[in-house]
């Protein structure tokens, strides 16, 4: 034996030793230069970050989990060696009747995590699925795949939930998600906030309050930092319970990168090169932390993101990406001052390639119903109740002129059948969506539902009075809510209806949801949006 096969030995021996305990050094009995520990034994339980899904397809899912015996310590204590994992999916909860089983490999250049593509299972059905790494197993989850293509569905149940600042409220919300056993959940952004930890936050109209939790460190720049304020937060265990009940479509929109980011641009001035580097360690983390196939793994400060999923012949749901390609926000992004770079031909939202890729989808369904699930409210209410108009330029207002070209897309196809599914705002709203909402025609093209955020805003009331106040400004907006909750979506042949699911308290856990609003939308007639 040479002797820097000697001085490797050594060195794995000092790195599972700290990492796993005394334990862990049956795993040298590994040949030297192997690239897998198959048998690890750890000092904690690895999988404090709990077990997702997601991704569905006909035939199968993703199963994600990542080995973290010490989410927050630096290397969250695992060795810079690969670990092999076995998993499990079974057609049962009990795992009596075992459908698939494999091994999968979680890699140091992977925070790892373990991504498994599993395919081969019936279509339209429930599968339970578990890890496990040595004489660790994980705690299982629930997944479910997709009706085959173009199979009559009747009903379709699913949830939307984002915007879930730690240290703002509890995850309450999540537990309640969870025991709605929804088809699938739709994540659309702010998983995590990229802020330094801080004791107090500017509640609004209620003063200063103090954060009933804290993150840990500072504000997010390095893969490591992006690491670990992913493991504080998916240390949670309602958030846990959200993602094992169901496989969960993920898109991001800002503070998984940073505040109002677009495209290369941060607004803090950083030099696109610099800011490239922070991007690129922000995607990896949120590659690692999500349950998300490998087409979607980053590719330096670039990441595949939208996509399509089709349940049977009632919904096709279309996931968009409104960061990534975005142009700047026009007029430096100020809120409430009026903007004429509103109508600038060059602007952009989902770029050349993601918008033609979403025209020619719906141009080529025929799926009873047509779902925009996105970031960003596609409503252009006017913010500033008199004369002066003014819009919100980090949403679809300050873009008018790709606006146009989607709601266009949408009338001419004639089919009145599409929903926009929104978050980002921390309220619940329900509208109608016209080419210009200023002048709304007779009819409305489409009908958005943004749904409220888990716990960002903290408490919140049941409708501030800024919003009355620009309801009665904007004739599109039918509804609006400003408490914590989620949105769950009763999908069927003929009708669409909302529920506006809402907490009166994030502050304090346990607290009780209710149904604080339905609405509905008759297929066919987006004009026909009302109370339920």
């Amino acid at each position: 034996m040479t002797d820097r096969q000697h001085r490797l030995i050594a060195l794995n021996r000092r790195n599972l030793l700290r990492s796993f305990g005394a334990a862990a050094i049956t795993a040298l009995a590994l040949p030297v230069g192997a690239p897998v520990l198959a048998t690890p034994a750890f000092r904690n339980y690895p999988f404090q970050l709990g077990v997702a899904s997601g991704d569905p397809a006909p035939d199968g899912f993703v199963i994600w989990t990542r080995l973290a015996p010490d989410p927050l310590e630096l290397d969250y204590r695992m060795p810079a060696a690969a670990v092999e994992l076995g998993w499990e999916v079974a057609a049962d909860d009990r795992f009596r009747d075992v459908v698939q089983a494999g091994t999968a490999v979680a890699r140091p250049e992977l925070g790892h995590s373990v991504h498994v593509e599993v395919a081969g299972l019936q279509p339209g059905r429930p599968y339970w699925y578990r890890f496990t790494a040595g004489r660790e197993r994980s705690l299982w989850g629930c997944a479910k795949t997709l009706p085959a293509a173009g199979q009559p569905i009747a009903r379709l149940r699913f949830g939307i939930a984002g915007c879930q600042h730690y240290e703002q409220g509890y995850y309450t919300a999540h537990r309640h998600l969870a025991a709605e056993e929804p088809d699938f959940v739709f994540c659309y952004g702010d998983y995590i906030y990229e802020g330094r930890s801080s004791k107090v936050w500017n509640g609004g109209e209620t003063g200063p309050l103090e954060n009933v939790r804290q993150y840990v460190g500072d504000e997010l720049y390095t893969l490591s930092d992006y690491r670990r304020r992913y493991a504080q937060t998916k240390m949670d265990t309602d958030l846990q319970a959200a993602h094992a009940a169901a496989p969960w479509f993920v898109t991001w929109d800002d503070h998984e990168i940073d505040n109002n980011w677009v495209g290369d641009i941060d607004q803090d001035g950083t030099p696109e090169a610099i800011f490239a580097l922070r991007k690129q360690a922000a995607m990896q983390a949120y590659y690692e932390n999500m349950p998300l196939r490998a087409s979607s793994m980053p590719r330096g400060p670039q990441m595949q993101l939208y996509r399509q999923a089709r349940y049977g012949d009632l919904l096709d749901l279309n996931l968009l990406d409104t960061r990534q390609y975005r142009s700047d926000q026009p007029c430096e992004d100020r809120w409430g001052v009026a903007c004429e770079a509103i109508d600038r031909s060059d602007a952009a939202v989902l770029g050349g390639a993601q918008e033609e890729w979403l025209l020619g989808r719906m141009r080529a369904s025929d799926a009873r119903w047509q779902a925009l699930a996105q970031q960003i409210m596609m409503m252009d209410l006017d913010r500033t109740p008199g004369e002066v108009r003014t819009e919100n330029l980090d949403s679809w207002a300050g873009y008018r002129e790709p606006r146009r070209r989607v709601l266009e897309a949408v009338r001419e196809q004639g089919r009145g059948n599409t929903v926009v599914l929104t978050g980002d705002e921390h309220q619940n709203y329900a509208g109608e969506l016209h080419i210009d909402g200023n002048a709304p025609g007779a009819r409305s093209i489409a009908t958005e539902f943004v749904s409220t955020s888990i716990t960002s805003g903290g408490n919140g009331v049941d409708q501030r009075l800024d919003t009355l106040l620009i309801q009665q400004e904007n004739s599109q907006l039918k509804w609006h809510n400003a408490q914590r909750g989620y949105v769950m979506c009763d999908v069927t042949r003929d009708l669409w209806t909302t529920e506006f699911k809402t907490l009166d308290n994030v502050r304090e856990r346990g607290a009780q949801i209710r149904t604080r609003h339905r609405m509905t939308v008759e297929h066919g007639r987006p004009e026909s949006l009302a109370d339920a």
